[in-house]
């Protein structure tokens, strides 16, 4: 049964209050009524729940991301996470089976991303989601390029969420970005790709791992992903290759292998001149080593936006399955 959002304590709270409390509450309560036909009245209320948090803002200004890859690599290849996913996978074998099969996505690579982001549910984040949101839609860090529009969206979205799966809005934990349960999905994208794998008319993604499960499937197969395609392949480099071809925040295929053959990148891997490719450095210690991404690589992109996210993502999947198949 459908747990409705709370409607109690605007009466208590003055509105110049609430404003004092984050500034242009009510501009975006006026917006979600406009937008999802959100009742107004209600959206303030749940906002005069919502409390700022210094620490979020402090986490927003040092993601891990920051790191060069060679150490954010540290965080995330490591025996407790490998032999973490093995074990996940043979604990939920018929769910991953299922889902691989049902989206065309290659079962490691579900594994892994719920181990990169969850730790395979052991970390899903201790902030109140409400808070979380709040305080980087209405209180987004000066320092950094603003996004307080996307949290303000991703707010709004996990109100008509709350409502929508039965969901307390007072009381789901979540990170400090407001990502939720196994796959740390951020309220629009819970909408939109989460799946009832299980069958259960509910899309639950903190106690349901098969939800979760099919749900990170789903998003990766809605965002392209090619089933038993290649993600990446190691690239050496001619003298004067020319490195303006190297992708630089934008990781989508849009040059054939041939062109960056031509321009000095060279795979020991025979791979068609026509395929449509991109070129990715990473900071090692004590050089740059560059890889070929395939569209698969794009599709995690697609998932966190950092090439070290996607390159985490796909080292751990392929020890993962080589502990799987030995």
């Amino acid at each position: 049964m459908k747990r409705l959002v709370l409607l109690t304590l605007l009466s208590a709270t003055s509105t110049s209050c609430l404003a004092e409390q984050h500034p242009g509450a009510e501009e975006f309560a006026k917006k979600a009524a406009a937008e999802y036909q959100l009742d107004e009245q209600q959206v303030l209320a749940i906002l005069a729940q919502a409390e700022f948090k210094q620490s979020i803002v402090d986490a927003m200004t040092r993601p891990a991301e920051a790191k060069p890859w060679f150490e954010y690599r540290r965080i995330f290849l490591t025996d407790k996470r490998i032999n973490g996913g093995v074990q996940f996978w043979r604990e939920n074998q018929a769910d991953i089976t299922q889902a691989a099969e049902q989206f065309q996505v290659d079962p490691q690579v579900i594994v892994a991303i719920i181990g990169v982001e969850t730790l395979y549910g052991a970390i899903t984040g201790n902030y109140r989601v409400l808070d979380a949101l709040a305080t980087l839609a209405f209180h987004y860090p000066a320092t950094l390029r603003d996004r307080s529009d996307f949290f303000s969206s991703e707010l709004m979205n996990f109100i008509v969420l709350s409502q929508e799966e039965g969901i307390p809005v007072d009381e789901v934990t979540g990170s400090y970005a407001g990502a939720m349960g196994l796959g740390q999905f951020m309220p629009s994208s819970y909408r939109e790709y989460a799946v009832d794998l299980n069958g259960d008319e509910r899309r639950d993604l903190w106690s349901s791992v098969d939800d979760a499960i099919g749900s990170v499937a789903n998003y990766l197969h809605r965002h392209g992903w090619a089933y038993r395609e290649p993600v990446v392949l190691p690239l050496s480099l001619k003298q004067g290759a020319r490195l303006e071809l190297v992708a630089d925040g934008d990781y989508k295929p849009h040059k054939t292998m041939g062109e960056m053959t031509a321009g000095g990148f060279i795979s020991a891997t025979p791979v068609d001149a026509a395929k449509l490719v991109t070129v990715i450095r990473l900071q090692e210690e004590n050089s740059a080593a560059y890889w070929l991404g395939f569209n698969n690589f794009y599709v995690i992109t697609r998932y966190n936006r950092s090439p070290l996210y996607a390159m985490a993502v796909y080292e751990l999947s392929e020890e993962i399955r080589r502990e799987m198949t030995e």
